[in-house]
This record gives C-alpha cells, sequence and structure tokens, in this order.
C-alpha cells in the first residue's frame, strides 16, 4: 500500500508530498520534502506510529530542496539514502549546494527550505540506470530520467513509478505543468525521459507535486506539448536579450491565462501552483537552455 504524505510547503496542502511503503517489517519512504517541512513529515508518520528513526531506507528522484533538503535528517537517524550518482557527491558536501540557493533565495532560504547537513558517504547508496534495490522481497528499479535534472531518477516499484519532477506538477485532476528550473532544464532529455516513463507501462505515477495519476498517456503527451509551448514562447525573448525582470511577470500572466482556461479559477490552486512551480524558476531555466542551444 502507498500512503501519501502532505508536507503542507508554506501552510499549503497538496504541494509537496512524500510517499511511505511497508516492505515487510521495513518501512520506505521515497522522497523527504526540505527540511523546513519536517515537523509536518513527524506528524505525518505519527498517523502510521512511525517516527524518523523507523525509516530506514530513503529513495530521492533528485537533489532539489523541495525533494531531498530533509534526507540528511532521516541519514542521522539511520537511514540509506538512494540516489543518482552525480547527486551524491552535493548530498556528502552540500556548501556548495547550498550556497548556491541562497544566492537565489537569499533572506528567505530558511523559511523555504530549512538547513542542510552533511550525510556519510557510507549512507548514500547510489543506483545505475535500470538497476533495482530489494528491500525484503520490495523490488525498486532506478529509471535515470533527466531533462529536469541530470541527476534525476523515477523510480518504479511493480506497476506504479514516483516520478519526482520528470513527470510534471499537477494539482488534483488539473493541468500538468513542466517545472524548468536552472540550471539543467533540457526540452530534448526530458523527451528522451518522458518515452522512458511511457515504455515502463505502468499502472500509475505519484508525483511529488502532487499525488496519484491514472491516465498516463493522456497526462505525458500534455506534458511535452505544454513543455514545448513553453520553451518556444521564451524563445523570442531570449533571442531579443531581454531582461529576466521583464519577462517574468509576462511569463506569469501567460500561464495563469493557461491555467484559468484549463478551469483552475481557485486562487488557493492558483497560489499551489506557484508554490510548487514558482514562475520565475522556469524562465531562468528556460532561459539558460536557449542560451547553452545557441
Amino acid at each position: 500500500m502507498i500512503n501519501i504524505l502532505d508536507l503542507h510547503f508554506l501552510d499549503s496542502t497538496e504541494t509537496i508530498a512524500s510517499f511511505l511503503v511497508k516492505a515487510g517489517t521495513e518501512y520506505v519512504l521515497f522522497e523527504t520534502g526540505p527540511y523546513s517541512t519536517f515537523p509536518q513529515m513527524e506528524r505525518e508518520l505519527a498517523r502510521f506510529d512511525l517516527s524518523p528513526s523507523d525509516i530506514k531506507h530513503v529513495f530521492l528522484t533528485h537533489i532539489h530542496f523541495d525533494h531531498a533538503g530533509a534526507a540528511w535528517a532521516f541519514a542521522k537517524t539511520g537511514s540509506t539514502i538512494y540516489l543518482h550518482p552525480h547527486g551524491a557527491k552535493h548530498l556528502a558536501n552540500p556548501t556548495r549546494l547550498y550556497e548556491s540557493a541562497k544566492r537565489i533565495y537569499q533572506d528567505k532560504m530558511e523559511y523555504l527550505w530549512g538547513r542542510m547537513e552533511q550525510i556519510p558517504a557510507e549512507q548514500l547508496k547510489v543506483v545505475d540506470h535500470e538497476a533495482s534495490i530489494v528491500i525484503n522481497g520490495l523490488e525498486i528499479k532506478a529509471l535515470h530520467t533527466p531533462g529536469h535534472a541530470i541527476h534525476h531518477i523515477a523510480w518504479k516499484v511493480g506497476a506504479v513509478i514516483f516520478a519526482g519532477d520528470v513527470a510534471g506538477v499537477r494539482i488534483g485532476d488539473a493541468m500538468v505543468v513542466p517545472p524548468c528550473p536552472p540550471p539543467d532544464i533540457n526540452v530534448e532529455d526530458w523527451q528522451r525521459s518522458i518515452e522512458i516513463l511511457k515504455k515502463e507501462q505502468a499502472e500509475a505515477l505519484y508525483l511529488t507535486h502532487f499525488g496519484k495519476v491514472e491516465t498516463i498517456a493522456e497526462h505525458l503527451a500534455e506534458l511535452e506539448n505544454i513543455l514545448l509551448d513553453w520553451a518556444n514562447w521564451m524563445k523570442p525573448y531570449f533571442e531579443a536579450d531581454t531582461p529576466q525582470s521583464e519577462i517574468v511577470p509576462k511569463f506569469q500572466a501567460y500561464v495563469s491565462g493557461q491555467l484559468q482556461a484549463a478551469g483552475i479559477t481557485d486562487p488557493a490552486d492558483l497560489e499551489r501552483y506557484e508554490k510548487a512551480n514558482p514562475s520565475w524558476m522556469s524562465v531562468a531555466g528556460l532561459m539558460r537552455y536557449w542560451k547553452k542551444k545557441s
């Protein structure tokens, strides 16, 4: 059974999830959320009469703070952290990762993400593409799926995939959108990763932002269409060397219009989308993507 843990990021429900799965007598956690939501994580685990020390296996889709920021806290209580080979060095020594993010978020860093501490190298287990980890009979298959980030893994367990960000952001049954932050966003890689997900013929995707998707073919087709739409929307601004400060409000309005055209009119739902996938980050990421392509 898969239990969705709602981490109430920035006091919003259905914005960041973790997933709890029982494997025999042990528990496996997919995603940790940021350390800023760790008290909520503890409350969610308590619903199952668990504490962080009961979690011995943590699988990360990638090392961005909203997915992996609290991994060190689980490592402190004995968890093994499973992740992409490109991510391990940054969790073993998170100084560069943290300082890079702090330059972006500045005085909001602690409020948004909380602190990050190093994880002993012996507790970090890197997993190659299509390799499997078996925990008490539960087989967990790694699918290296770059595009959103070069260090992205989707994890297949039975007939479901914990998809991180490669399958996009979708609140409820509404529109799916692609999170496109710098520095790794690559449209072509992302398209290839979508094909990897399709070939697995899963019965459901579990999105960190947010929850279960069963209409997989339609979901992935919509995601790819919006990814290409956003990239092509951004290209003329890149070619004109438009300052990002001018692009951001225009892009926010564009995305808001798309969401509302898809029937998302509740201000709370629009806010959830913005918290889960800030428009300014996609501007920065897609502008960098076009710069690398040029």
